[in-house]
């Protein structure tokens, strides 16, 4: 399974973004696609994460901003992220993990997830 994030960039502050992250391969293999980010500096963050049923699992720190979806047809998910801060630049990943179920409950543990992405840069400016 192959990974391919794109749709970062650099924008200001209560700027919107949409990044999207094709997957190859089986879609039982992306049974919970998850955004990760990672800022200069910092650990690795948990965003958000998607069940094939399409229930969501957000950060607190995103929630009412951020909106995690898919489009099980194309095997693709999307994060759309409004209202951006300085705070939420970073490098964000997709990532995904395998499941037999469709409800899955998706995880914030990012040790679950076996298929990532290379990153795409998000910078927001003040």
């Amino acid at each position: 399974v192959q990974l391919q994030a794109s749709g970062g960039g650099s924008v200001q502050t209560g700027d919107s973004l949409r990044l999207s992250c094709a997957a190859s391969g089986n879609i039982v293999s992306t049974a919970v696609m998850g955004w990760f980010r990672q800022a200069p500096g910092k650990e690795r963050e948990f965003v958000a994460a998607i069940n094939l049923s399409g229930s969501t699992y957000k950060a607190d720190s995103v929630k009412g901003r951020f909106t995690i979806s898919r489009d099980n047809a194309k095997n693709t998910g999307y994060l759309q992220m409004n209202s951006l801060t300085p705070e939420d630049t970073a490098v964000y990943y997709c990532a995904a993990y395998s499941s037999p179920s469709q409800r899955t409950v998706p995880t914030r543990d990012y040790r679950l997830y076996r298929h990532w992405g290379q990153g795409t840069l998000v910078t927001v400016s003040s």
